[in-house]
Protein backbone atom coordinates (compact mmCIF):
# COMPACT_ATOMS: atom_id res chain seq x y z
CA UNK A 1 0.00 0.00 0.00
CA UNK A 2 1.58 3.30 -0.91
CA UNK A 3 1.83 6.39 0.75
CA UNK A 4 1.51 9.56 -0.65
CA UNK A 5 1.58 13.41 0.63
CA UNK A 6 0.99 16.45 -1.50
CA UNK A 7 2.14 20.24 -0.68
CA UNK A 8 0.68 22.97 -2.13
CA UNK A 9 2.46 26.16 -1.83
CA UNK A 10 -0.31 28.05 -2.77
CA UNK A 11 -0.45 32.29 -2.73
CA UNK A 12 -2.47 32.65 -0.16
CA UNK A 13 -2.25 29.37 1.85
CA UNK A 14 0.08 26.08 2.00
CA UNK A 15 -1.81 23.18 2.15
CA UNK A 16 -0.73 19.22 2.79
CA UNK A 17 -2.42 16.15 2.57
CA UNK A 18 -1.76 12.54 3.82
CA UNK A 19 -3.07 9.87 1.58
CA UNK A 20 -3.46 6.00 1.45
CA UNK A 21 -3.30 4.44 -2.13
CA UNK A 22 -4.93 1.45 -2.56
CA UNK A 23 -3.78 -1.55 -4.52
CA UNK A 24 -7.62 -0.81 -6.44
CA UNK A 25 -5.95 2.39 -7.47
CA UNK A 26 -8.38 4.45 -5.26
CA UNK A 27 -7.00 6.79 -2.45
CA UNK A 28 -8.07 7.97 0.81
CA UNK A 29 -7.08 11.12 2.93
CA UNK A 30 -5.46 9.96 6.08
CA UNK A 31 -4.84 13.55 6.95
CA UNK A 32 -4.87 17.66 6.11
CA UNK A 33 -2.97 20.49 7.40
CA UNK A 34 -3.30 23.76 6.18
CA UNK A 35 -1.94 27.24 7.40
CA UNK A 36 -2.60 31.00 5.58
CA UNK A 37 0.84 31.91 5.79
CA UNK A 38 -0.21 34.89 2.95
CA UNK A 39 3.14 34.31 1.07
CA UNK A 40 1.90 36.60 -1.73
CA UNK A 41 1.06 39.28 0.56
CA UNK A 42 2.70 42.46 -1.57
CA UNK A 43 3.97 40.26 -4.73
CA UNK A 44 1.94 41.91 -7.33
CA UNK A 45 2.95 44.76 -6.74
CA UNK A 46 6.77 44.43 -6.39
CA UNK A 47 6.67 41.28 -8.15
CA UNK A 48 9.32 39.81 -5.39
CA UNK A 49 8.09 37.64 -2.12
CA UNK A 50 8.29 39.69 0.81
CA UNK A 51 11.36 38.11 2.91
CA UNK A 52 9.12 37.99 5.46
CA UNK A 53 6.48 35.92 4.19
CA UNK A 54 9.22 33.64 2.69
CA UNK A 55 10.44 32.92 6.29
CA UNK A 56 7.12 32.30 7.36
CA UNK A 57 6.28 29.78 4.79
CA UNK A 58 9.54 28.03 4.92
CA UNK A 59 9.25 27.52 8.06
CA UNK A 60 5.48 26.07 7.63
CA UNK A 61 6.98 23.87 4.98
CA UNK A 62 9.79 22.61 7.19
CA UNK A 63 6.83 21.95 9.97
CA UNK A 64 4.52 20.35 7.10
CA UNK A 65 7.12 18.06 5.94
CA UNK A 66 8.68 16.92 8.77
CA UNK A 67 5.40 15.68 10.24
CA UNK A 68 4.87 13.85 6.76
CA UNK A 69 8.16 12.12 7.22
CA UNK A 70 7.83 11.27 11.06
CA UNK A 71 4.16 9.57 9.45
CA UNK A 72 6.60 7.46 7.08
CA UNK A 73 5.61 9.10 4.31
CA UNK A 74 8.92 9.56 2.08
CA UNK A 75 7.02 10.33 -1.52
CA UNK A 76 6.17 14.20 -1.36
CA UNK A 77 4.65 16.03 -4.43
CA UNK A 78 5.11 19.59 -3.88
CA UNK A 79 3.82 22.10 -6.15
CA UNK A 80 3.75 25.82 -6.06
CA UNK A 81 1.41 28.53 -8.21
CA UNK A 82 1.11 31.90 -9.09
CA UNK A 83 3.05 33.49 -6.09
CA UNK A 84 6.26 31.71 -6.68
CA UNK A 85 5.74 31.55 -10.34
CA UNK A 86 5.31 35.32 -10.81
CA UNK A 87 7.73 36.03 -8.25
CA UNK A 88 11.44 37.58 -9.79
CA UNK A 89 12.61 35.83 -6.50
CA UNK A 90 10.69 32.97 -6.69
CA UNK A 91 13.99 30.52 -7.56
CA UNK A 92 15.64 31.64 -4.31
CA UNK A 93 13.03 30.63 -2.29
CA UNK A 94 12.17 27.31 -4.04
CA UNK A 95 16.25 27.05 -3.36
CA UNK A 96 15.65 27.42 0.44
CA UNK A 97 13.35 25.11 0.30
CA UNK A 98 15.30 22.33 -1.40
CA UNK A 99 18.31 23.45 1.11
CA UNK A 100 16.21 23.20 4.46
CA UNK A 101 13.61 20.30 3.63
CA UNK A 102 15.50 18.28 0.59
CA UNK A 103 12.39 18.99 -1.31
CA UNK A 104 11.88 19.31 -5.03
CA UNK A 105 9.17 21.83 -5.79
CA UNK A 106 7.24 21.94 -9.31
CA UNK A 107 6.35 25.26 -9.82
CA UNK A 108 3.24 24.54 -12.28
CA UNK A 109 1.64 27.02 -15.02
CA UNK A 110 -1.32 28.30 -15.24
CA UNK A 111 -2.85 26.05 -17.48
CA UNK A 112 -1.46 22.69 -15.28
CA UNK A 113 -2.93 24.61 -12.42
CA UNK A 114 -6.50 23.98 -14.30
CA UNK A 115 -5.95 20.80 -15.57
CA UNK A 116 -4.68 19.55 -12.04
CA UNK A 117 -8.18 21.16 -10.35
CA UNK A 118 -10.51 19.92 -13.09
CA UNK A 119 -9.09 16.58 -11.99
CA UNK A 120 -10.14 17.25 -8.45
CA UNK A 121 -13.48 18.20 -8.92
CA UNK A 122 -14.06 15.29 -11.54
CA UNK A 123 -13.58 12.41 -8.93
CA UNK A 124 -15.62 14.37 -5.87
CA UNK A 125 -18.32 14.83 -7.82
CA UNK A 126 -20.71 13.51 -10.89
CA UNK A 127 -20.44 16.30 -13.70
CA UNK A 128 -23.05 15.73 -16.79
CA UNK A 129 -22.39 15.23 -20.22
CA UNK A 130 -22.96 18.75 -20.89
CA UNK A 131 -20.19 21.53 -20.45
CA UNK A 132 -20.10 22.84 -16.91
CA UNK A 133 -17.45 26.05 -15.75
CA UNK A 134 -15.47 25.68 -12.82
CA UNK A 135 -14.22 28.42 -11.07
CA UNK A 136 -11.08 28.17 -8.61
CA UNK A 137 -10.34 31.75 -6.85
CA UNK A 138 -7.02 31.81 -5.11
CA UNK A 139 -4.73 34.43 -3.69
CA UNK A 140 -2.89 35.00 -7.13
CA UNK A 141 -5.21 33.77 -9.55
CA UNK A 142 -8.79 32.51 -10.94
CA UNK A 143 -8.60 29.11 -12.37
CA UNK A 144 -11.46 28.76 -14.88
CA UNK A 145 -12.12 26.05 -16.70
CA UNK A 146 -14.82 24.43 -18.73
CA UNK A 147 -15.01 20.64 -18.91
CA UNK A 148 -17.71 17.91 -18.90
CA UNK A 149 -17.53 14.34 -17.55
CA UNK A 150 -15.38 12.91 -19.94
CA UNK A 151 -12.37 15.77 -20.39
CA UNK A 152 -11.46 19.21 -19.96
CA UNK A 153 -12.46 21.19 -22.54
CA UNK A 154 -10.13 24.41 -21.59
CA UNK A 155 -8.81 25.90 -19.60
CA UNK A 156 -7.75 29.87 -18.61
CA UNK A 157 -5.95 31.51 -15.69
CA UNK A 158 -7.00 34.83 -15.08
CA UNK A 159 -4.99 37.59 -12.80
CA UNK A 160 -7.77 37.78 -10.47
CA UNK A 161 -6.93 36.13 -7.07
CA UNK A 162 -7.94 37.74 -4.01
CA UNK A 163 -4.41 38.78 -2.55
CA UNK A 164 -3.59 40.26 -6.41
CA UNK A 165 -7.00 42.13 -6.02
CA UNK A 166 -6.70 43.68 -2.76
CA UNK A 167 -2.88 44.41 -3.00
CA UNK A 168 -3.40 46.52 -6.86
CA UNK A 169 -7.03 47.93 -6.35
CA UNK A 170 -7.95 48.10 -2.09
CA UNK A 171 -5.11 50.88 -0.67
CA UNK A 172 -7.07 51.17 2.65
CA UNK A 173 -9.60 49.56 4.55
CA UNK A 174 -12.52 49.65 4.22
CA UNK A 175 -11.99 50.51 0.66
CA UNK A 176 -13.63 53.92 -1.26
CA UNK A 177 -16.25 53.77 -3.41
CA UNK A 178 -13.76 54.74 -6.07
CA UNK A 179 -11.26 52.17 -5.51
CA UNK A 180 -14.14 49.63 -5.57
CA UNK A 181 -15.57 51.01 -8.69
CA UNK A 182 -11.89 50.63 -10.32
CA UNK A 183 -11.45 46.98 -9.02
CA UNK A 184 -15.41 46.08 -10.66
CA UNK A 185 -14.47 47.53 -13.63
CA UNK A 186 -11.08 45.25 -13.51
CA UNK A 187 -12.61 42.43 -13.03
CA UNK A 188 -15.68 42.43 -15.36
CA UNK A 189 -12.90 43.39 -18.34
CA UNK A 190 -10.68 40.16 -17.68
CA UNK A 191 -14.05 38.18 -16.89
CA UNK A 192 -15.78 39.52 -20.45
CA UNK A 193 -12.34 38.91 -22.39
CA UNK A 194 -12.01 35.28 -20.96
CA UNK A 195 -15.95 33.96 -21.19
CA UNK A 196 -15.03 35.26 -25.28
CA UNK A 197 -12.34 33.22 -25.63
CA UNK A 198 -14.18 30.00 -24.14
CA UNK A 199 -14.91 28.06 -27.16
CA UNK A 200 -18.39 26.71 -25.08
CA UNK A 201 -20.74 29.31 -24.96
CA UNK A 202 -23.54 27.99 -22.64
CA UNK A 203 -22.82 26.04 -19.36
CA UNK A 204 -25.16 23.60 -17.79
CA UNK A 205 -23.50 24.27 -14.24
CA UNK A 206 -21.17 26.38 -12.17
CA UNK A 207 -19.01 24.91 -9.63
CA UNK A 208 -17.30 26.79 -7.51
CA UNK A 209 -13.63 25.40 -5.61
CA UNK A 210 -11.07 26.62 -2.88
CA UNK A 211 -11.10 28.39 0.32
CA UNK A 212 -12.65 31.47 -0.86
CA UNK A 213 -15.51 29.99 -2.09
CA UNK A 214 -15.56 27.54 0.67
CA UNK A 215 -15.33 30.37 3.40
CA UNK A 216 -18.66 32.36 1.75
CA UNK A 217 -20.35 28.95 1.62
CA UNK A 218 -19.97 28.59 5.39
CA UNK A 219 -21.07 32.97 5.79
CA UNK A 220 -24.03 31.62 3.89
CA UNK A 221 -25.19 28.73 5.54
CA UNK A 222 -25.06 30.43 9.21
CA UNK A 223 -27.58 33.38 7.89
CA UNK A 224 -29.61 30.73 5.76
CA UNK A 225 -30.09 27.96 8.55
CA UNK A 226 -28.35 29.17 11.63
CA UNK A 227 -26.33 26.38 11.62
CA UNK A 228 -22.78 25.14 9.79
CA UNK A 229 -22.76 24.12 6.59
CA UNK A 230 -23.43 20.00 7.37
CA UNK A 231 -20.93 18.94 3.94
CA UNK A 232 -19.37 21.69 1.76
CA UNK A 233 -19.17 18.99 -0.99
CA UNK A 234 -22.18 19.81 -3.29
CA UNK A 235 -23.28 22.47 -1.50
CA UNK A 236 -25.32 25.42 -3.02
CA UNK A 237 -25.49 28.98 -2.47
CA UNK A 238 -27.80 31.08 -5.15
CA UNK A 239 -25.68 34.68 -6.49
CA UNK A 240 -28.29 36.85 -4.40
CA UNK A 241 -26.88 34.82 -1.18
CA UNK A 242 -23.19 35.87 -2.62
CA UNK A 243 -24.62 39.78 -3.30
CA UNK A 244 -25.82 39.89 0.65
CA UNK A 245 -22.70 38.61 1.75
CA UNK A 246 -20.63 40.94 -0.61
CA UNK A 247 -22.79 43.73 0.85
CA UNK A 248 -21.82 43.37 4.43
CA UNK A 249 -18.40 43.09 3.40
CA UNK A 250 -18.47 46.97 1.40
CA UNK A 251 -19.94 47.94 3.94
CA UNK A 252 -18.17 46.68 7.13
CA UNK A 253 -15.15 47.90 8.80
CA UNK A 254 -11.97 45.47 9.39
CA UNK A 255 -13.66 45.01 13.36
CA UNK A 256 -17.13 44.36 12.53
CA UNK A 257 -16.42 41.82 9.60
CA UNK A 258 -14.65 40.07 12.07
CA UNK A 259 -17.95 39.40 13.81
CA UNK A 260 -19.57 37.98 10.88
CA UNK A 261 -20.51 34.63 11.57
CA UNK A 262 -18.30 31.94 9.68
CA UNK A 263 -16.00 34.61 8.35
CA UNK A 264 -12.45 33.59 8.58
CA UNK A 265 -10.43 36.00 10.25
CA UNK A 266 -7.50 35.43 8.05
CA UNK A 267 -9.86 36.19 4.98
CA UNK A 268 -11.21 39.37 6.23
CA UNK A 269 -9.16 42.01 4.04
CA UNK A 270 -9.38 39.12 1.17
CA UNK A 271 -13.42 37.74 0.68
CA UNK A 272 -14.69 41.18 -0.53
CA UNK A 273 -12.52 40.76 -3.85
CA UNK A 274 -12.89 36.97 -4.20
CA UNK A 275 -17.28 37.68 -3.77
CA UNK A 276 -16.68 40.49 -6.53
CA UNK A 277 -15.21 38.05 -8.68
CA UNK A 278 -17.07 35.02 -8.25
CA UNK A 279 -20.52 37.15 -8.63
CA UNK A 280 -19.15 38.62 -11.22
CA UNK A 281 -18.42 35.43 -13.28
CA UNK A 282 -21.87 34.34 -12.32
CA UNK A 283 -23.67 36.97 -13.88
CA UNK A 284 -21.41 37.35 -16.77
CA UNK A 285 -22.06 32.95 -17.14
CA UNK A 286 -26.06 33.80 -17.07
CA UNK A 287 -25.29 31.51 -13.41
CA UNK A 288 -27.96 31.59 -10.74
CA UNK A 289 -26.87 28.78 -8.67
CA UNK A 290 -23.08 28.15 -7.63
CA UNK A 291 -21.92 24.49 -6.39
CA UNK A 292 -19.05 23.92 -3.97
CA UNK A 293 -16.71 21.14 -4.42
CA UNK A 294 -14.09 20.65 -1.80
CA UNK A 295 -11.65 18.74 -3.98
CA UNK A 296 -9.54 21.24 -6.40
CA UNK A 297 -5.23 21.08 -7.30
CA UNK A 298 -4.39 18.87 -4.41
CA UNK A 299 -6.73 16.06 -5.04
CA UNK A 300 -6.09 16.96 -8.68
CA UNK A 301 -2.03 15.76 -8.37
CA UNK A 302 -3.13 12.79 -6.05
CA UNK A 303 -5.49 11.55 -9.20
CA UNK A 304 -2.66 12.16 -11.68
CA UNK A 305 -0.21 10.28 -9.87
CA UNK A 306 -2.35 7.32 -9.55
CA UNK A 307 -3.08 7.18 -13.47
CA UNK A 308 0.64 8.07 -14.06
CA UNK A 309 1.45 4.80 -12.11
CA UNK A 310 -1.48 3.04 -13.13
CA UNK A 311 -0.50 3.14 -17.09
CA UNK A 312 3.20 2.22 -16.10
CA UNK A 313 6.07 3.99 -17.36
CA UNK A 314 6.21 1.66 -20.55
CA UNK A 315 9.68 1.03 -22.74
CA UNK A 316 9.31 2.45 -26.33
CA UNK A 317 8.77 0.09 -28.63
CA UNK A 318 10.81 -1.81 -31.44
CA UNK A 319 13.40 0.96 -30.89
CA UNK A 320 15.95 -0.02 -33.65
CA UNK A 321 19.14 1.18 -31.94
CA UNK A 322 20.54 -1.00 -29.70
CA UNK A 323 22.22 1.45 -27.20
CA UNK A 324 19.57 4.02 -27.35
CA UNK A 325 16.80 1.29 -26.63
CA UNK A 326 19.05 0.14 -23.47
CA UNK A 327 19.63 3.84 -22.14
CA UNK A 328 15.97 4.46 -21.99
CA UNK A 329 15.01 1.16 -20.59
CA UNK A 330 17.26 1.92 -17.79
CA UNK A 331 15.58 5.39 -17.82
CA UNK A 332 11.94 3.57 -17.33
CA UNK A 333 12.79 0.92 -14.74
CA UNK A 334 14.49 3.99 -12.26
CA UNK A 335 11.16 5.86 -12.92
CA UNK A 336 12.21 8.94 -14.99
CA UNK A 337 10.70 12.01 -15.32
CA UNK A 338 9.60 11.30 -18.93
CA UNK A 339 8.50 14.65 -20.51
CA UNK A 340 11.57 16.74 -18.94
CA UNK A 341 14.67 14.51 -19.14
CA UNK A 342 13.39 14.23 -22.96
CA UNK A 343 12.40 18.15 -23.05
CA UNK A 344 16.13 18.70 -21.39
CA UNK A 345 17.55 16.15 -24.15
CA UNK A 346 16.21 18.36 -26.68
CA UNK A 347 17.29 21.35 -25.51
CA UNK A 348 20.68 19.69 -24.57
CA UNK A 349 21.29 19.10 -28.62
CA UNK A 350 20.40 22.20 -29.73
CA UNK A 351 22.72 23.72 -27.41
CA UNK A 352 25.23 21.68 -29.00
CA UNK A 353 24.57 22.15 -32.42
CA UNK A 354 24.98 25.39 -32.21
CA UNK A 355 28.36 26.04 -30.06
CA UNK A 356 29.84 23.54 -32.61
CA UNK A 357 32.77 25.84 -33.52
CA UNK A 358 33.09 26.65 -29.65
CA UNK A 359 34.07 22.77 -27.90
CA UNK A 360 34.50 21.26 -31.96
CA UNK A 361 32.83 17.97 -30.66
CA UNK A 362 31.38 15.21 -33.03
CA UNK A 363 28.15 13.03 -33.32
CA UNK A 364 29.78 10.39 -30.87
CA UNK A 365 30.04 13.18 -27.77
CA UNK A 366 26.32 14.75 -29.34
CA UNK A 367 25.34 11.14 -28.73
CA UNK A 368 26.48 10.90 -24.98
CA UNK A 369 25.20 14.55 -23.89
CA UNK A 370 21.49 13.10 -24.99
CA UNK A 371 21.75 9.57 -23.04
CA UNK A 372 23.27 11.61 -20.23
CA UNK A 373 20.13 14.35 -20.52
CA UNK A 374 18.11 11.39 -20.83
CA UNK A 375 19.34 9.65 -17.81
CA UNK A 376 20.33 12.74 -15.66
CA UNK A 377 17.08 12.45 -13.08
CA UNK A 378 17.38 8.74 -12.41
CA UNK A 379 18.87 8.97 -9.37
CA UNK A 380 15.69 10.16 -7.48
CA UNK A 381 15.23 6.87 -7.55
CA UNK A 382 17.48 6.41 -4.62
CA UNK A 383 17.28 9.48 -2.84
CA UNK A 384 16.10 13.47 -4.31
CA UNK A 385 19.63 14.44 -1.82
CA UNK A 386 22.08 14.28 -3.24
CA UNK A 387 20.42 12.50 -6.37
CA UNK A 388 23.02 13.46 -9.13
CA UNK A 389 25.84 11.48 -7.28
CA UNK A 390 22.93 8.59 -7.39
CA UNK A 391 22.75 8.91 -10.86
CA UNK A 392 26.44 8.17 -11.38
CA UNK A 393 25.74 5.23 -9.77
CA UNK A 394 22.85 3.99 -11.31
CA UNK A 395 24.14 4.54 -14.90
CA UNK A 396 28.28 2.61 -13.93
CA UNK A 397 26.69 -0.43 -12.25
CA UNK A 398 23.75 -0.92 -14.96
CA UNK A 399 24.11 -3.22 -17.81
CA UNK A 400 24.04 -0.83 -20.59
CA UNK A 401 24.54 -3.17 -23.99
CA UNK A 402 25.82 -1.53 -27.10
CA UNK A 403 27.82 0.85 -24.82
CA UNK A 404 31.53 0.31 -24.35
CA UNK A 405 33.23 0.72 -20.15
CA UNK A 406 34.81 4.01 -21.80
CA UNK A 407 31.67 5.95 -23.02
CA UNK A 408 29.51 4.48 -19.79
CA UNK A 409 31.78 6.07 -18.00
CA UNK A 410 31.60 9.58 -19.80
CA UNK A 411 27.77 9.79 -19.55
CA UNK A 412 27.76 9.11 -16.08
CA UNK A 413 30.13 11.50 -15.51
CA UNK A 414 28.15 14.20 -18.16
CA UNK A 415 25.11 13.60 -15.77
CA UNK A 416 26.49 13.51 -12.42
CA UNK A 417 27.76 17.21 -12.83
CA UNK A 418 24.22 18.62 -13.95
CA UNK A 419 23.71 20.42 -10.89
CA UNK A 420 26.06 21.29 -7.57
CA UNK A 421 29.80 21.08 -7.62
CA UNK A 422 31.56 21.64 -10.72
CA UNK A 423 34.45 18.64 -11.93
CA UNK A 424 37.52 18.57 -9.93
CA UNK A 425 40.23 16.35 -9.17
CA UNK A 426 39.01 15.72 -5.82
CA UNK A 427 36.17 14.02 -7.39
CA UNK A 428 37.57 10.29 -8.08
CA UNK A 429 35.75 9.46 -10.94
CA UNK A 430 36.27 12.00 -12.81
CA UNK A 431 40.16 12.14 -12.00
CA UNK A 432 40.04 8.86 -12.96
CA UNK A 433 39.22 9.83 -16.58
CA UNK A 434 42.17 10.80 -19.35
CA UNK A 435 42.72 14.60 -19.96
CA UNK A 436 41.29 14.56 -23.05
CA UNK A 437 37.94 13.02 -21.49
CA UNK A 438 38.01 15.33 -18.69
CA UNK A 439 38.02 18.42 -21.16
CA UNK A 440 34.82 16.94 -22.85
CA UNK A 441 33.29 16.24 -19.75
CA UNK A 442 33.29 19.56 -18.61
CA UNK A 443 32.48 20.89 -22.20
CA UNK A 444 29.25 18.49 -22.63
CA UNK A 445 28.10 18.79 -18.57
CA UNK A 446 28.40 23.04 -19.02
CA UNK A 447 25.71 22.22 -21.99
CA UNK A 448 23.26 20.12 -19.87
CA UNK A 449 23.64 22.36 -16.66
CA UNK A 450 21.82 25.17 -18.95
CA UNK A 451 19.54 22.55 -20.82
CA UNK A 452 18.05 21.37 -17.29
CA UNK A 453 17.82 25.08 -16.01
CA UNK A 454 15.56 25.95 -19.23
CA UNK A 455 13.37 23.40 -17.92
CA UNK A 456 13.65 24.18 -14.29
CA UNK A 457 9.27 23.73 -14.01
CA UNK A 458 9.11 20.72 -16.27
CA UNK A 459 6.57 22.35 -18.31
CA UNK A 460 8.29 22.89 -21.45
CA UNK A 461 7.96 26.27 -20.98
CA UNK A 462 11.22 26.93 -23.43
CA UNK A 463 10.40 25.55 -26.42
CA UNK A 464 13.41 26.28 -28.52
CA UNK A 465 16.75 28.30 -28.23
CA UNK A 466 18.88 30.40 -30.46
CA UNK A 467 22.14 31.17 -29.56
CA UNK A 468 23.87 33.90 -30.79
CA UNK A 469 28.05 33.17 -30.44
CA UNK A 470 29.47 36.33 -29.39
CA UNK A 471 31.33 37.97 -25.78
CA UNK A 472 28.29 37.46 -24.25
CA UNK A 473 26.84 34.46 -25.80
CA UNK A 474 23.08 35.28 -26.49
CA UNK A 475 20.41 32.65 -26.07
CA UNK A 476 17.33 33.46 -27.13
CA UNK A 477 14.69 31.15 -25.58
CA UNK A 478 11.18 31.03 -27.88
CA UNK A 479 8.72 30.43 -25.03
CA UNK A 480 4.60 29.16 -24.40
CA UNK A 481 4.31 31.19 -21.09
CA UNK A 482 6.30 33.64 -18.19
CA UNK A 483 10.03 32.09 -18.23
CA UNK A 484 11.60 34.08 -14.99
CA UNK A 485 12.23 30.46 -12.99
CA UNK A 486 13.79 28.82 -16.35
CA UNK A 487 16.21 31.98 -16.38
CA UNK A 488 16.64 32.27 -13.04
CA UNK A 489 17.71 28.28 -13.16
CA UNK A 490 20.26 28.36 -16.42
CA UNK A 491 22.03 31.58 -15.22
CA UNK A 492 23.08 29.85 -11.89
CA UNK A 493 23.67 26.95 -14.03
CA UNK A 494 25.75 28.92 -16.63
CA UNK A 495 29.23 28.92 -14.38
CA UNK A 496 30.59 25.63 -16.18
CA UNK A 497 29.96 27.08 -19.57
CA UNK A 498 31.29 30.40 -18.85
CA UNK A 499 34.57 28.86 -17.13
CA UNK A 500 35.20 26.50 -19.91
CA UNK A 501 34.68 28.64 -22.93
CA UNK A 502 35.50 32.11 -21.50
CA UNK A 503 32.44 33.59 -22.26
CA UNK A 504 29.21 35.49 -20.48
CA UNK A 505 25.79 34.22 -21.26
CA UNK A 506 22.88 36.07 -21.69
CA UNK A 507 19.28 35.14 -21.98
CA UNK A 508 16.68 36.67 -24.52
CA UNK A 509 13.40 36.23 -24.83
CA UNK A 510 10.61 36.19 -27.60
CA UNK A 511 7.28 34.04 -28.00
CA UNK A 512 7.38 30.67 -29.57
CA UNK A 513 5.64 30.41 -32.98
CA UNK A 514 5.23 26.82 -33.45
CA UNK A 515 7.67 24.67 -35.58
CA UNK A 516 9.41 26.16 -38.85
CA UNK A 517 7.13 24.08 -41.68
Amino acid sequence: MSKLAVLDIGTNSIHMVLAELDPDFSYKILDRYKDITRLGDGTFKTHRLPDASMRRGLEVIKTQVTLARNKGYKRIKAVATSAVREAKNGGEFLKAVSRETGLTVRVVTGQEEARLIYLGVRHSMELPADPVLIMDVGGGSVELIAGNRETMLQGQSLKLGAIRLKDLHLHRDPPSEAMLEGLQQAIEAEIASALQRFKVKEFSQMIGTSGMAGNLTEIIYLRRTDKPVPQLNLATVSRKEIEEVEGLLREASVKERLAIPGLDPKRADTLLPAAMVIRTLMKQAGQDTLTISDKAIREGIIYDFIQRHQEGIRAEQEIPNVRRRNILYLAQRCQYPQVHSHHVAKLAVQLFDQTATLHKLGEREREWLEYAALLHDIGYLINPQQHHKHTYYLITQSNLDGLAAEEIDMIANIARYHRRALPELKHKPYEALSLKNRRIVQKLSALLRIADGLDRSQFSVVQRVKLKLGQPVRVTLETTSAPELEIWAAKSRADLFERVFRRGVEFLVRPYQGESP
